[in-house]
Parts: C-alpha cells; sequence; structure tokens
C-alpha cells in the first residue's frame, strides 16, 4: 500500500470524506508552492494534487490556464515541480502527493526515468489528463514498479464498457469529471452527479473523488455525500492569485472546506 491507499483506509475508517485541493506548482510564485503544499496538509488535505505547468492544458478553464501560463514564465518545469515534492518530504510530511497534468512531459522524459524520479522525490501517483487507458498500459507497468499509482478519469459520458475497463485498471482513486466540460465551469448539477458517483462508487474498486465546479464548502458537501472524496482546484488558485501571503490565503480557504466535509 502506497500513501494514497493507506489514507483513504483510514478515512473509510474515520466515516470521513477525503479532501483533495489542487494547486499549480510556481504559481502564484516559485518559494510558494513548498509553503502552500505544507498549508494545505496543516489545513486538512487528504491528499494534493500538484499540477504539472504545460503550455496547452486543453482541461482546463481560464482559471488553472492562466496559472500554468505564469508558472511556465517563471520556470517552473517538471524538475521543478519534482524538486518541490522532494523539499515537502524533507519536512516529514505524510499527505499524499499526485502530479496532475498532461502526457508531453513525462513522454520526453521516458515512462521509466519519470516513474523512477518521481517515486524517488516522493510522488504517489499520476494523472495523466491526455492520457486515455487504452494507451496507458507502459506508463501504468513502469509507474507500478515503482509504486506509483496511475490515477484515471471518469465523466458523465463514459460508457459502461469503457467504466468497465476503467475499473479494471483504476489503482490510487478514481477521479469522477462531474460535467462535460473544463475546470472551473460554473455549471456543477449535484444531484445529476450524486446519481453517476452511485453507479460508479458501486463498480470501482478503488474510492472516488469528485472533480469540476466544487467552489466552496456546500458545493463540497454537496458532492461529498456520493463521493469518497472531493477535488478543489480552480477556486483555490483564484484565491491565491496576486495574495501577499499564499500559505496564509491556502490556510483560510481549505479549513472551511475541511470543517464543512467533517461537520
Amino acid at each position: 500500500m502506497n500513501r494514497i491507499d493507506t489514507r483513504f483506509a483510514q478515512l473509510q475508517k474515520q466515516g470521513r470524506k477525503a479532501l483533495i485541493p489542487f494547486v499549480t506548482a510556481g504559481d502564484p510564485a516559485l518559494d510558494a508552492t513548498v509553503p502552500v503544499m505544507h498549508a494545505l496538509a496543516a489545513a486538512g488535505a487528504d491528499v494534493i494534487e500538484l499540477g504539472v505547468p504545460f503550455s496547452d492544458p486543453m482541461a482546463d478553464g481560464p482559471t488553472i490556464q492562466r496559472s500554468s501560463e505564469r508558472a511556465l514564465a517563471r520556470g517552473a518545469g517538471l524538475s521543478y515541480v519534482l524538486d518541490c515534492v522532494r523539499r515537502f518530504r524533507e519536512d516529514g510530511a505524510d499527505t499524499p502527493v499526485v502530479l496532475m497534468g498532461y502526457l508531453n512531459p513525462v513522454e520526453i522524459r521516458g515512462a521509466d526515468r519519470f516513474g523512477r524520479e518521481a517515486a524517488a522525490a516522493g510522488v504517489d501517483g499520476v494523472l495523466l489528463v491526455d492520457l486515455p487507458p487504452e494507451e496507458a498500459a507502459d506508463f501504468r507497468t513502469a509507474f507500478a514498479a515503482h509504486g506509483l499509482a496511475l490515477i484515471l478519469l471518469a465523466a458523465p459520458t463514459t460508457s459502461d464498457a469503457r467504466l468497465a475497463t476503467l475499473c479494471a485498471q483504476a489503482s490510487g482513486y478514481l477521479y469522477y469529471v462531474s460535467f462535460a466540460g473544463v475546470t472551473g465551469a460554473d455549471r456543477l448539477d449535484t444531484a445529476a452527479a450524486g446519481e453517476r458517483l452511485r453507479t460508479i462508487r458501486s463498480r470501482s474498486p478503488v474510492p472516488v473523488a469528485a472533480g469540476f465546479g466544487i467552489r466552496d464548502a456546500a458545493s463540497a458537501r454537496a458532492m461529498a455525500s456520493e463521493a469518497d472524496g472531493v477535488v478543489v482546484g480552480s477556486a483555490l488558485v483564484s484565491a491565491l492569485e496576486g495574495s501577499e501571503d499564499p500559505a496564509a490565503s491556502a490556510t483560510t480557504f481549505l479549513r472551511a472546506l475541511r470543517e464543512a466535509l467533517d461537520g
């Protein structure tokens, strides 16, 4: 069991739901990423999704697109991202870290080298938005050899056949995209998403976390009623943008969601 499996097992035993914040590495500043990660962990994050900046983040809306552009302009490449995780682990942090991004930076390094370097830095899982399960075998094998979970995505449009494939390959947790669209859109239908989540959870061998459209304590609590956890990204990235004290802003934002989930 890696840290992701251990954390979800603890949460299940406690009857609690996972809170999974997403932040873009390198934004709002290069020296802010590690302090923000520690702040999120202290404020109740169960898993941290660390965004790998990419020039063409096609699944992301304007908020995360702009954060990725700013981070790249500061020089936040994959080596920087891995160094952030390494420094996060130096202080004994045991919160699971999942790198979320796109396939190109991983392909450039090669699946085995990337898996080896990510695991050595302290990464626990990888979510590659544009890697379909039909083409993921080599990456899944390479990552598994280094103890990394390959996190897969399901959506409202996922067919029963494809869901069966996802469940057969799932590790860590399954990320449910709550609506067809990009991150940050204000179109979350919690009733429709909840119905779909019940179906997916009944079939998934791993926990199911819901993301996209979760912006505040109310939407987090609503989605958590049918999911094993919730992912919040764009709203947090927006809260950090321009902040004079990103770690403090991260703490304030996440504590409200943690209290809502635990309440």
